[in-house]
């Protein structure tokens, strides 16, 4: 039986607990109103598998029952949990959305038992005590942005962080697709993009300065039906899966199956093949009707598949050198009347805006997409600081707080020698929760514009799950609790009481399997000796 003080992320308002509680029996019943049938098949299968129970079709008014309630005078997603000693549960919700986060609230109450998925102590009587929570979340985007093309992710593996985000109350999963490294999605009318571009040859292991390669092929994608597998698991929990198709650069595993997409008069594309090493690369979309064209048809499979409002298109990182060489992409300036290749790259990213609207859905992309003039209706994901989500509210656009300096969590999370492959800042635990996703420059109504917050993994250093996990937890549960928590200001949030809930957390984190950074330093099969990184404070990495 877990208090109410140890939850994660905090709720709003908490009334009790008292001594006395409800006891979870083999004979407690599930009830719903209609519309909640989602959160019952939920909680009989977590639930329902982790204690040992049943949760039988219960009746409307009955005791020893969970009922689940829609309230309209709730937020969408705010919740009420009442737990009442002899009685039952019961779990009002704003909207589906919040009758599930609230059984998520009944899950953490339950202990770290109701994590795993068979009984440990088949014997043992589970119980929540006596209480009222009262609960809704700051931000309407609470989202992990998780990078499956530099190393891929097997399905289950992106099933499992879907499980992982919603009991961390997170709902935006942006399912970064495409990169120089790999294509991940399947498209049918362009058969390339998983015959060729989603395996590479070999892959560069560590940093891009280390010597160290791993010299065997590396790949994987998602078929389409995978894909509506993931989106329809997704929506079950409440979570939107956001794709990303990286245009004009981060391109090179497209050019290297179709090479015509890229600057045939200034490199031969056809001896271009999918990159294995990381940084910034230098072949990018040529800017041609063709290119416009290719990706069109990309994207009607794309939207086929992901009925998310917004589609993300990248439009970070493109060097501009071989359109400053380019005939064609130096003709399209004139034709366009355009200033220069900043304007060139802004004219890419406005068609993909105009087309995707026209279709009912939303551009978002990086805060380079703001360089050259931002499209219209464009939202803008802030990568590079706050400096990009400032100036996009002030000028009337959604922003996404994604800022590198704090939510990064492929940045090494410890300046000690032990942490594997060390990239980036140093952001520890404390320093994600004390990140505050809304500038202090901004008015109230440019603050408006600023839908949520994200953190992102970046995965070049990230070769298999475990990785990932290391690097992603603990941090992520800080970030959830900075995206779903009204918190003080940061130099006032009570880190000591953060970690003092974490110590329960980590019992969770275990009996779901999740590889996390301990809190006294990397265990020996968690470093990676010999690897080099990037250990240099204060320089800038690159996304």
């Amino acid at each position: 039986m877990t208090s109410e003080t140890e939850l994660i992320p905090a709720p709003t308002a908490v009334e009790g607990p008292t001594r006395c509680g409800f006891l979870f029996e083999t004979d407690t019943a599930l009830w719903g109103e209609a519309g909640t049938e989602g959160t019952q098949r939920w909680l009989r299968s977590t639930l329902g598998a982790a204690l040992g129970l049943p949760l039988p079709p219960g009746k409307e008014g009955d005791r020893n029952t969970i009922a689940l309630r829609l309230d309209d005078t709730l937020a969408s997603e705010a919740y009420r949990l009442e737990v009442v000693a002899e009685w039952g549960a019961v779990i009002k919700g704003g909207s589906p959305a919040g009758v599930f986060w609230g059984a998520q609230t009944l899950r953490q109450l339950l202990g770290p038992a109701a994590f795993r998925r068979a009984p440990i102590h088949p014997d043992t009587t589970y119980g929540v005590p006596h209480q009222t929570i009262d609960d809704a979340p700051r931000f309407r985007w609470r989202g992990l942005m998780l990078d499956v093309a530099r190393h891929f992710m097997p399905k289950e593996g992106v099933l499992r962080y879907l499980d992982l985000l919603a009991a961390h109350k997170l709902n935006v999963f942006h399912f970064h697709l495409t990169d120089d490294q790999g294509w991940r999605v399947e498209i049918k009318r362009y058969p390339k993009l998983t015959e060729t571009a989603s395996w590479r040859s070999r892959t560069k292991f560590g940093h891009r300065a280390s010597p160290l390669w791993d010299e065997k092929p590396h790949g994987g994608f998602y078929t389409q039906d995978d894909i509506r597998e993931i989106v329809a698991y997704a929506a079950e929990r409440h979570i939107t899966v956001v794709p990303e198709i990286d245009v004009p650069g981060h391109s090179q595993a497209a050019i290297a199956a179709y090479a015509e997409l890229g600057n045939t008069d200034v490199i031969d594309t056809t001896a271009l093949s999918v990159w294995d090493t990381w940084g910034i690369n230098p072949n990018v979309l040529a800017p041609t009707d063709n290119t416009l064209s290719f990706y069109e048809g990309v994207f009607e499979e794309v939207l086929d598949l992901f009925p998310s409002e917004f589609i993300h298109i990248g439009g970070d990182e493109c060097p501009k050198d071989q359109w400053r060489e380019s005939h064609t992409a130096q003709n399209r300036i004139k034709e366009l009347d355009l200033d220069d290749e900043d304007a060139l790259q802004s004219w890419f990213v406005r068609h993909f805006d105009k087309w995707l609207t026209a279709r009912g859905r939303r551009l978002i992309g990086w805060d380079e997409i703001l360089e050259g003039g931002l499209a219209e209706g464009a939202a803008v994901s802030s990568w590079r600081g706050y400096g990009g989500g400032i100036a996009a509210a002030r000028a009337g656009h959604d922003v996404v707080m994604c800022p590198e300096q704090y939510v990064y969590l492929d940045h090494r999370q410890h300046g000690g020698p032990d942490e594997p492959v060390p990239i980036g800042f140093v952001r520890t635990l404390e320093d994600v929760y004390r990140f505050e996703p809304v500038p202090a420059e901004l008015t109230p109504d440019e603050a408006k514009h600023v839908l949520g917050t994200q953190a992102n993994v970046w995965t070049e250093v990230m070769e298999d799950q475990a990785r990932v996990d290391y690097q992603t937890f603990p941090r992520l549960a800080a970030f959830a609790e900075v995206a779903w928590s009204a918190l003080p200001a940061p130099a006032e949030r009570d880190f000591a009481d953060f970690e003092r809930r974490m110590a329960v957390h980590y019992a969770r984190l275990d009996a779901l399997g999740v590889a996390y950074r301990p809190p006294a330093g990397p265990l020996p099969w968690q470093r990676r000796p010999g690897v080099l990184g990037r250990p240099i404070e204060g320089q800038p990495p690159h996304r």
